[in-house]
């Protein structure tokens, strides 16, 4: 293994997939069933990949009240984990060829910013979960992705691991949880002062063998 890595750890939106406009689907047919005249596209989901629930309710449902945004929330999220789960979304290019290769060196886990079941949605709908050992989101703790890194971290006793992921927000929790940061290029966000980035999900494995 190289430099004694014994995990990597990844972001789900915009590193290994692109779900945007499956949500985008799921999202409106929830907003239909409430009686809510919106439509949102792809960009509209894209913009927020990476947040927190409660801040892409506040930046995509701004015209309602807190609780409004919570019954709109939850019902997205509820038609979203069974549209995801039967439709899937759209894999990054040699993404299980790439998971096969990095799971025959590495332990595998998922960590993002997401609410229960969609991890599990994103699996079953693209039969991955052979490939990761582990995976963890807010919506199942209630922790921030840094302490969800942490915590992955602890009940698997990993002792070297990196986090490959997208957003700023990604890089700021590698900082929280003290580990190695890659850069997703080719995903959906902006990042800052990286050290180590990749350009696409099949040059992972190579990669890794250069830290």
């Amino acid at each position: 293994m190289s430099n004694n890595i014994d995990a990597v750890l990844f972001d789900l939106d915009g590193t290994l997939w692109d779900s945007a406009q499956a949500v985008a689907n799921s999202w409106n047919e929830a907003l239909k069933e409430l009686g809510i005249n919106k439509v949102l596209t792809k960009d509209d989901i894209g913009s927020v990949m990476g947040l927190l629930m409660n801040d892409i309710a506040d930046k995509l449902f701004s015209e309602f009240d807190d609780e409004k945004r919570d019954e709109i929330l939850k019902k997205c999220c509820g038609v979203e984990n069974k549209y995801i789960e039967e439709h899937g979304g759209i894999l990054f290019d040699n993404l299980e060829e790439t998971l096969t290769e990095l799971s025959s060196k590495y332990k595998l886990a998922i960590i993002s910013n997401c609410q229960a079941g969609y991890i599990e949605a994103f699996l079953k709908a693209h039969k991955l979960s052979q490939y990761f050992c582990d995976f963890e989101n807010p919506g199942r703790t209630g922790l921030p992705k840094g302490e969800n890194i942490k915590l992955v971290i602890e009940r698997n006793n990993f002792k070297n691991v990196v986090y490959v992921g997208d957003t700023q927000s990604d890089y700021n929790a590698t900082k929280v949880a003290g580990v190695r940061f890659i850069y997703a290029k080719y995903g959906f966000g902006d990042v800052q002062d990286y050290q180590y980035s990749i350009d696409s999900i099949d040059s992972l494995p190579k990669y890794l063998e250069t830290l």
